[in-house]
C-alpha cells in the first residue's frame, strides 16, 4: 500500500501519549478556514510555481515535473508559502514498509506512533498495513482524524488501531460547513461509534471566538459522549487558535480566545463528567 507522506517527525511529544513517531500524510477532504498546515491540503500538482523561490537550489523543474532534493533543503518553507495550491512539493510517495524502516529507528525510544495529515484515513489500506506492522513491534498506534471516514465499515484497521483522536470542529452541521466546507454528520456519528468501541482516545475542538458557537459546540459533544465515559475515558483538548502558519487571508480575521474563556469552556467539560482536560 502506498501513501503520499508529507513528513515524518521522529519524536514527538504532542501526537499522543509518550514520546512517539508522527507520519503526517499528504491530502486532505476539508478546507478548515484556521487550518495549521495548509500545506498538506492537496497534492503537487507540479505546476513549477515554487522551483524559482528556493533559495538553496534543492528544488528543479524538468519535464513539467518537480524535483527535490533533500540534501540541499534547509526547510526554510519558502516553497511552501509560494505554492498557489495548498501542497508541497517535499512530499513523496511510500509504501508502508518504506515508512516502517523510517519508524524503526526510533523504537528503542518511543511507545508508538500516530499517522496524522491532511487527512490521514484517505489511505485507510496503508493505515491498516502499517499499524499492523508497528503493533507487531509492540508500538501503540493512534489514528490523527477529521472523522469523514465511516470507521464502523473499516473492521480491519479498528483491530489494528489503539486508539482515535478526533476533530470536533463544530456540533451545528451549518456552522460545521462555514468552518471547514462540509457537514458533520458522518462525524457525529464516528464519535459516538468510536466511543462506544473504546476506541475514542481523544476529542479536539479549536476555538476561535466569533467564527462558530464554541460554547454550544462543547457542551453538546460532552453531553453526547458522556455516557460512553464508563467504557473509556475520553480526553477532551480544548485548542486556542492561534494565527502561526494559518494562510495569510485568515491569518488576521480569526480571533484568538482569551485564558478566561478557555478555563470557563473547561469547566463546561467538567460538569458533564470529563475528567482529562487540556488546554492549548
Amino acid at each position: 500500500m502506498v501513501a503520499t507522506v508529507n513528513k515524518i517527525i521522529p519524536f514527538s511529544v504532542v501526537d499522543g501519549p509518550g514520546n512517539r513517531t508522527a507520519i503526517f500524510l499528504q491530502g486532505c477532504n476539508m478546507n478548515c478556514l484556521y487550518c495549521h498546515n495548509p500545506e498538506t491540503r492537496a497534492k503537487c500538482i507540479h505546476c513549477g510555481a515554487c522551483a524559482c523561490s528556493c533559495p538553496t537550489g534543492a528544488l528543479s523543474f524538468e519535464n513539467n515535473l518537480i524535483h527535490y532534493d533533500p540534501t540541499k533543503c534547509v526547510n526554510c518553507d519558502t516553497c511552501i508559502r509560494a505554492c498557489p495550491h495548498g501542497s508541497s512539493p517535499k512530499s513523496t510517495d511510500m509504501t508502508a514498509d518504506e515508512v516502517w524502516h523510517a519508524v524503526q529507528k526510533q523504537i528503542p525510544f518511543i511507545r508508538g506512533i500516530t499517522v496524522s495529515g491532511g487527512e490521514c484515513t484517505l489511505y485507510p489500506e496503508f493505515l491498516t498495513e502499517l499499524f499492523t506492522l508497528a503493533q507487531s513491534h509492540g508500538l501503540s498506534t493512534l489514528i490523527d482524524s477529521n472523522g469523514t471516514l465511516d470507521f464502523e465499515h473499516c473492521p480491519d484497521l479498528l483491530a489494528v488501531t489503539d486508539g482515535v483522536m478526533l476533530d470536533i470542529k463544530a456540533f451545528d452541521s451549518e456552522e460545521h460547513k462555514r468552518v471547514t466546507g462540509r457537514d458533520n454528520r458522518i462525524v457525529l456519528k464516528n464519535a459516538c461509534f468510536l466511543a462506544r468501541e473504546g476506541k475514542l482516545y481523544e476529542v479536539r475542538t479549536v476555538v476561535s471566538p466569533g467564527l462558530f458557537d464554541a460554547e454550544r459546540t462543547i457542551i453538546q459533544t460532552a453531553g453526547m459522549l458522556s455516557p460512553y465515559l464508563s467504557v473509556r475515558p475520553i480526553r477532551y483538548k480544548l485548542i486556542s487558535y492561534r494565527p502561526m502558519g494559518v494562510r495569510t487571508q485568515y491569518a488576521n480575521t480569526l480571533q484568538i480566545p482569551t485564558s478566561d474563556q478557555m478555563n470557563y469552556y473547561a469547566e463546561l467539560l467538567t460538569a458533564k463528567g470529563f475528567k482529562d482536560i487540556i488546554i492549548t
